[in-house]
């Protein structure tokens, strides 16, 4: 079997923890998809602006190996992988559906999704509510998680802060939040959260960390400061593995 992508993905997320779980509940999230040239998609495209949902089949493409048992985000127990929708599978095939927002040329512009920059897309198909909805259908294990959802707000010093690193390019920052705070957010063995006193924990977002309190009453975490994981020893070393200390200094000046 022998498969060539028609095309790759392109959006804000670039590190498996920027990835939704599933589109539908993707927070505001946009992408799009380039089709390869040469190869006659636009007339292969026909028609399809017509539709409001499309089915993307596309490669898991940072996976080298599968596991037979995944333990869901939300499951308390691992589960068959088959019985799951998790990425490491024996093919690394993957499905989502999405909102189409547009069609320019070779270029889709899709709404919420799940899936990461560079991802190669193998297929495109219309989703037809008649054949692709069944309102009645159960859902296995899913049904026994009870749907036990945060609110998480921010603070106005938290937005200035995460406006101007979305401006400098870290642009997956606050969706990355929205979706890890919303569901177990003190978790501390399957998220990199850290508990800093009765009502106040700190999560981490590769060198960057996010401060939140919590309103049991309201049900609502409140994210409050952004601060850099670097010390100030660090930001004098030159070594720069993960290439962003002059970001970092600038922040400082900044904040």
């Amino acid at each position: 079997m022998h498969i060539e992508p028609i095309g790759t993905f392109h959006c804000a997320a670039r590190y498996s923890y920027d990835a939704a779980r599933q589109p539908a509940v993707a927070e505001a999230s946009a992408g799009h998809i380039l089709l390869e040239q040469g190869y006659n998609y636009e007339q292969a495209l026909q028609d399809l602006d017509g539709f409001s949902h499309i089915w993307l089949i596309y490669l898991f493409h940072h996976n080298s190996n599968w596991k037979p048992m995944a333990q869901p985000p939300r499951a308390s127990r691992k589960v068959g992988v088959f019985a799951s929708r998790a990425p490491y599978r024996p093919n690394p095939i993957g499905l989502s559906c999405v909102e189409l927002l547009s069609i320019q040329g070779l270029r889709l512009n899709v709404g919420p999704h799940d899936l990461l920059d560079g991802t190669p897309i193998l297929d495109i198909k219309p989703y037809l509510p008649y054949a692709d909805s069944f309102p009645e259908a159960t859902c296995g294990w899913v049904g026994d998680v009870a749907k036990d959802l945060w609110e998480v707000c921010f603070t106005p010093n938290a937005e200035q802060q995460l406006a101007w690193l979305e401006q400098a390019g870290v642009q997956a920052i606050r969706a990355f939040l929205q979706q890890q705070l919303r569901e177990f957010p003190f978790n501390q063995q399957r998220k990199r959260i850290r508990q800093l006193d009765d009502t106040h924990w700190e999560i981490a977002y590769r060198t960057w960390r996010v401060g939140y309190g919590v309103d049991e009453a309201a049900r609502q975490l409140v994210v409050h400061t952004v601060r850099s994981a670097y010390s100030d020893e660090d930001l004098l070393n030159l070594e720069d593995r993960y290439e962003d200390k002059a970001l970092h200094r600038e922040f400082r000046n900044t904040f």
